[in-house]
């Protein structure tokens, strides 16, 4: 990404009003450095992780991005500011009702959303030149690895409650993966067939 381009999304990051994202009594930390409670057992991640997964994934003008995980609408604004298109997911109804609203009012309608299970990602509009995975699965789905654009980049968080990796993961033109740790995180878990208490199941088979 060129240097302007990361400028840029620093300056709307700036900008951006974290507090219109959340509608309980945690709204009067939202100028704080750290996760805060959605509801439904979910969160908003910290603001410097969101912005430093965002400037990993070197998004582009015509980046067609799937983000699953939709949570507060938060990190959605993000990807849709800066990318042509994004589609994303979220398993949870309520959540994925505000944020779309959210993400309307303010102007955004390059987003379409979904209530499904993100572990088995978007196949409708793959394959995706980006993907941005906000919740943390024992190991990198497989079906997102499938619907990853040949030259594409993923941020997913892998490993068990509490202590998790963040990966970059990039395809290449022979559509070898390649995967770079960034950072030590801990999110929320991954719900679906590549959640925690599901990773047998997630296991059997399916290797890259």
């Amino acid at each position: 990404m060129v240097e302007d381009r990361s400028e840029q999304i620093i300056h709307f990051f700036q900008h951006l009003d974290r507090s219109l994202f959340i509608n309980n009594e945690n709204r009067e930390y939202s100028h704080q450095d750290r996760a805060l409670p959605i509801g439904y057992d979910q969160t908003i991640s910290q603001p410097s992780l969101v912005l430093q997964m965002t400037l990993a994934l070197e998004i582009e003008e015509s980046s067609k991005v799937l983000e699953v995980g939709t949570g507060s609408g938060y990190q959605t604004v993000l990807l849709a500011e800066f990318a042509s298109r994004v589609f994303s997911m979220e398993r949870v109804p309520e959540l994925a009702w505000e944020a779309q609203e959210r993400v309307k009012q303010m102007g955004y309608d390059n987003v379409r959303f979904c209530v499904e299970d993100g572990s088995l990602g978007w196949p409708t509009f793959a394959p995706y030149d980006r993907i941005m995975v906000t919740a943390a699965a024992g190991k990198i789905p497989q079906p997102l690895l499938e619907q990853l654009q040949i030259g594409g980049r993923m941020i997913v968080p892998v490993g068990p409650p509490g202590d998790q990796e963040l990966l970059l993961v990039t395809k290449n033109q022979e559509g070898t993966i390649s995967i770079q740790p960034l950072a030590n995180v801990s999110f929320v878990e991954f719900k679906g067939r590549y959640g925690w208490d599901n990773q047998k199941a997630a296991d059997d088979g399916e290797e890259f």
